[in-house]
């Protein structure tokens, strides 16, 4: 079985990576799971490995941040070589394009403007790009592979930048007590279901009104809950499910108070 490509010091690692997958794709000597897949296979597998990126910054693991940013490029390299099968595009291209992307959201610093980077310079270039590809509405290009949490916050700027916003908090706390009630109401399980929706979107936008990314905001309460509730299951021991509630919320104070 011919070896794949030879790691060398003077040979180029992209390079090396791409040929790796290219090998795996061969139709006659590759990999028959690789050689299986498509994009829409493939794209789980994407997403997957952004959060784990993620995951390894929140961790501060650096050395696990280098295998995961290596795992995420191979999705890339992944993609591209479909892509570049199907006389689509291929890997050059796409580094040809974010290269292209990057320097015509930066004028200031590749071109002929002055100024600084804000966001809101940031937002009007990206709704440019938009329009030339055709754009019709304020929410074009806002994936909807996004976490439902994500999208909803990303819906609702695009929404505000075309004014569609309440002047102050008050309007979106407001939105939240009528949905709390409208949720209590609801009748049928379908009924729940879009009064449950309204109310976590109704949230977001105070969240939003207040500056913060709501995405952010709950992964930081999901890592301090799970933090906490190891801390009192290790506290209660094996006998941790028998505890009475109140037992347990003695507990959960107790872990809060040593965090002070």
């Amino acid at each position: 079985m011919q070896e794949g490509p030879p790691h060398t010091e003077t040979r180029p690692q992209i390079e090396r990576l791409l040929a790796i997958m290219a090998r795996l794709r061969d139709p006659a000597s590759g990999c028959e799971w690789d050689i299986a897949q498509d994009f829409a296979s493939i794209a789980p597998y994407t997403i997957e490995e952004a959060y784990e990126v993620a995951d390894a910054i929140e961790r501060n693991d650096l050395t696990d941040l280098k295998d995961e940013l290596g795992d995420l490029l191979l999705q890339v390299v992944f993609h591209a070589r479909m892509a570049e099968e199907a006389g689509a595009f291929d890997f050059e291209d796409v580094v040809r394009s974010i290269s292209d992307k990057m320097e015509a959201r930066h004028p200031h610093i590749f071109g002929n403007e002055d100024g600084t980077m804000e966001e809101a310079r940031w937002e009007n270039l990206k709704e440019a790009e938009r329009a030339q590809k055709g754009a019709k509405s304020a929410l074009d290009g806002v994936a909807l592979a996004l976490p439902a949490l994500m999208r909803a916050q990303k819906l609702q700027k695009r929404a505000a930048r075309t004014g569609f916003d309440w002047p102050d908090t008050s309007g979106s706390e407001a939105k939240i007590s009528e949905e709390i009630e409208e949720l209590k109401s609801a009748a049928t399980g379908d009924q729940k279901l879009e009064e449950a929706g309204d109310l976590l979107f109704a949230v977001v936008n105070f969240v939003r009104a207040h500056g913060i990314e709501a995405e952010d905001a709950l992964r930081a309460a999901n890592s301090k809950f799970e933090k906490r509730f190891r801390a009192i299951e290790a506290l209660g021991g094996d006998e941790f499910p028998k505890l009475s509630l109140d037992q347990q919320e003695e507990l959960w104070q107790a872990v809060k108070k040593s965090e002070i």
